[in-house]
């Protein structure tokens, strides 16, 4: 691979493998793993079903997560031919053919887009589950929701309902690290999906993503451009919705980053080239270092 080296010289170049990917269509919801996945400018898609495609809001049509209602980690995604359909326990499934409804402003963080409402009886479905009114919308391609350009310059970067950039990457040798050190103060190891990353790379070193620049994949090229500050979602069990304290503090202990005053753990990217493409679980990459 480093034969064919499409970078320049000074730049530092690892081989890696895509070691799984990650298809969240609800924001806040379970995702969904995937042995292939298509690549678009705004991120990871499915069946025809994109990542944070969907999003719950509430009365006012702010965004809710995790971080309010926890037992959204227990709605489960599932996409076919376009269809996405969301299973709870107790629950009958809820299918959504993503017919277009009436449209909305929504808000996401500061940025204020719109979305299609996905009707009442939806909004029923979430609600019960939550125990608190929410509706939910699918997000409207007629408008474009731009990255950060202090991040991501003047790529023209879009995002959908992520927090803020198509994809987050996250190597497999950091969640080791993390373990080991949540193992040696008593404590579990955990999943990977408490940090709920889009591309899981193998053949870096433990945070070495911190210090990427690009990582290629056949075609599809990803751009490294912020790290990715955690917040109190990776204290919940995604399997239980039980929230804990771990692994915010024993993050908190090597990992705080002064500059976003708060810990980090993985790194937001955008799509540079081969969207409209795919990647595949296993296939083989080379990542190139910023210095």
């Amino acid at each position: 691979m480093r034969g064919t080296n499409p970078f320049p010289a000074d730049k530092r170049m690892t081989d890696v493998v895509v070691e799984s990917l990650h298809v969240y269509p609800v924001k806040g919801c379970r995702g969904i793993d995937v042995a292939r996945a298509d690549v678009a400018t705004t991120g990871l898609a499915v069946a025809g079903v994109a990542d944070r495609e969907w999003m719950v809001v509430d009365g006012a049509g702010r965004f809710v997560t995790q971080r309010e209602h926890p037992q959204l980690a227990l709605v489960a995604t599932a996409a076919r031919e376009g269809v996405l359909t969301l299973s709870a326990p107790g629950r009958p499934p809820l299918v959504l053919d993503g017919r277009a409804g009436a449209t909305r402003e929504v808000v996401v963080w500061r940025s204020a887009v719109r979305g299609f409402d996905a009707g009442d009886a939806a909004a029923a479905w979430l609600s019960t589950h939550l125990g608190v009114d929410v509706r939910l919308v699918r997000f409207d391609r007629s408008g474009v929701r731009p990255c950060n350009p202090d991040y991501a310059g003047d790529s023209g970067a879009h995002t959908l309902f992520a927090d803020g950039y198509p994809l987050l990457v996250i190597g497999a040798a950091s969640l080791a690290d993390l373990n080991a050190r949540m193992t040696a103060r008593g404590f579990p190891a955990l999943p990977m999906n408490r940090f709920r990353p889009n591309l899981v790379l193998a053949g870096l070193p433990a945070y070495d993503e911190d210090h990427l620049d690009e990582i290629t994949v056949g075609d599809v090229v990803l751009r490294c451009v912020k790290p990715c500050t955690r917040c109190r979602v990776t204290t919940t069990d995604q399997a239980t919705a039980h929230v804990g304290h771990e692994p915010l503090r024993t993050l908190a202990a090597y990992r705080m980053d002064p500059r976003f005053d708060g810990v980090t753990f993985g790194m937001n990217a955008i799509v540079v080239a081969g969207a409209g493409g795919s990647l595949a679980a296993g296939a083989p990459g080379e990542a190139a270092y910023r210095f």
